[in-house]
This record gives structure tokens, C-alpha cells and sequence, in this order.
């Protein structure tokens, strides 16, 4: 299962569809932070991203969207970029409200997750609401 899906998202960089990069901590593997495939067209993509639990709350999560956001909006210069979470996962909902996206509404039972369906939060930021933003300084 995880060799098919580094496989996936291999090709999905290959062919130019975006990236998905591993968030390691202390030379640990703890986490994810990633574009599903983009929409040329329409010059939009979402994003995902999970965290161990152990590293939750420390705002790394925060940062890898930061830098993820900079790159889908400054270098590859998308549109749009969309954020879907668990209406009740509290955590992950406070990443794009902490970074400045719109809620954009629920999609009711939009996910099969743990043997239920769950609604989910539509956040979204467009580009220049991204790189109006003043930079923010990053640790060194």
C-alpha cells in the first residue's frame, strides 16, 4: 500500500501534476503534506496533509502548508487551491482558517472515512489573497 502510493505520487510529480513531499522530524518520518493532481485548465489543485500525533500542535503543520502554498501560488503559479477536512476534526480544520482561507461551505458526507461518511469543510484561497500576504520569516 505505501509503495503504491510513493509510486502514485511519483508520477504524479513526473507528469507535472504536483507535488507531495514526506515531513521528517529528528531523521523521523512523521508526516505528509501534498497537492492532488492539478487541474491545468483551471489552474487549481487541493491539498492534503496528516501529522503523527506526537508532533500535533506544534505548528509544523502550519509551516509545510506555508511553504506548499508559496510554491503552488508563486511558482507554479495556480489560480486557486481548495482544503477539505472533517467538520469535526478541530485540528486540521484550524490549519487553513490559521492561514487566511475562506470557508466555503460543507459537501455532506463527502468522504468514507473509519466505516462512516463525514462531512467536510470547503476552505479556499486565491492567488492574490496568497501573495498579498506579508512574507513571513522563516526559521533559520
Amino acid at each position: 500500500m505505501v509503495r503504491t502510493f510513493i509510486s502514485r505520487v511519483i508520477e504524479q510529480y513526473m507528469v507535472g501534476q504536483g507535488p507531495q513531499a514526506g515531513i521528517w522530524i529528528g531523521g523521523e518520518f512523521a508526516g505528509s503534506v501534498g497537492c492532488h493532481p492539478i487541474n491545468w485548465p483551471n489552474k487549481c489543485c487541493s491539498i492534503g496533509y496528516w501529522l503523527d500525533r506526537q508532533h500535533q500542535g506544534k505548528g509544523v503543520m502550519t509551516r509545510c502548508c506555508t511553504v506548499m502554498l508559496d510554491y503552488l501560488f508563486r511558482e507554479l503559479q495556480l489560480h486557486r487551491v481548495t482544503i477539505q477536512c472533517g467538520t469535526g476534526n478541530k485540528a486540521s480544520c484550524a490549519i487553513p482558517e490559521r492561514l487566511g482561507f475562506t470557508r466555503e461551505g460543507i459537501t455532506r458526507e463527502g468522504e468514507w472515512v473509519n466505516d462512516r461518511w463525514v462531512d467536510l469543510v470547503n476552505w479556499g484561497m486565491l492567488e492574490d489573497e496568497w501573495k498579498s500576504r506579508p512574507p513571513k520569516r522563516r526559521p533559520a
